[in-house]
């Protein structure tokens, strides 16, 4: 019996990943199908099965890769040393204007498929209680009362995950410009010009062009 040829085979799995990526963040969960991703690459159906043992497999991958690229990062990011709660903030707002730290796509893709997946679902409201309790964290380290806490908490993250889920376009400097004031209101108190400085250096050094 011939076996299919060997160049095919070598598709990596990122290379299927990255394709059902691409498919998922454009068209939700219902178009990552086995079929399309092998016309997408140009490999056979067979090439897949090399890779992963079925499409619930490629499927958890990409929730592997929510959990460690969005919040991952935020827990990181709130974590970092910080001189200050608008130093603490920036750090955390780094993530909603850099696209290499958190994956706005990606993580409004997730949430859209946990609607209609009860496991998935429950995965992500324990991921967002997660975010919460690490920005809350970062309001307590800087003694802000447990419901003060609690509810700017909230209303950062709440903020920011309704921005980045309407269709808003805006440069990057811009956006950083804007995240200046949103830590003043978070924090309830100004930014020092030097930590404002600070910040707009790393997205004017980061921003395109």
């Amino acid at each position: 019996m011939k076996t299919a040829p060997q160049c095919r085979a070598r598709a990596t799995r990122s290379i299927w990943l990255d394709a059902a990526y691409d498919l998922f963040v454009q068209d939700g969960i219902e178009a990552v199908k086995i079929m399309p991703l092998a016309k997408k690459l140009n490999l056979t159906r067979t090439g897949f099965y090399w890779h992963f043992k079925d499409l619930a497999e490629l499927h958890d991958a990409l929730v592997d890769i929510w959990q460690a690229r969005n919040t991952g990062i935020i827990l990181e990011r709130c974590s970092a040393p910080a001189d200050s709660l608008c130093s603490a903030l920036f750090n955390l707002t780094d993530c909603w204007i850099d696209p290499d730290l958190f994956d706005a796509p990606l993580d409004l893709a997730i949430h859209n498929w946990a609607r209609n997946d009860s496991k998935l679902q429950k995965l992500v409201e324990a991921s967002d209680a997660d975010r919460l309790e690490a920005v809350r964290a970062v309001f307590l380290r800087f003694g802000v009362t447990p419901d003060a806490a609690h509810y700017r908490a909230l209303t950062t993250i709440l903020t920011q995950s309704g921005y980045y889920s309407k269709p808003i376009i805006e440069a990057r400097l811009d956006r950083a410009l804007a995240g200046c004031h949103y830590v003043e209101v978070f924090a309830g108190e100004p930014p020092t010009e030097q930590e404002i400085d600070d910040f707009l250096s790393r997205h004017r050094e980061g921003a395109p062009g």
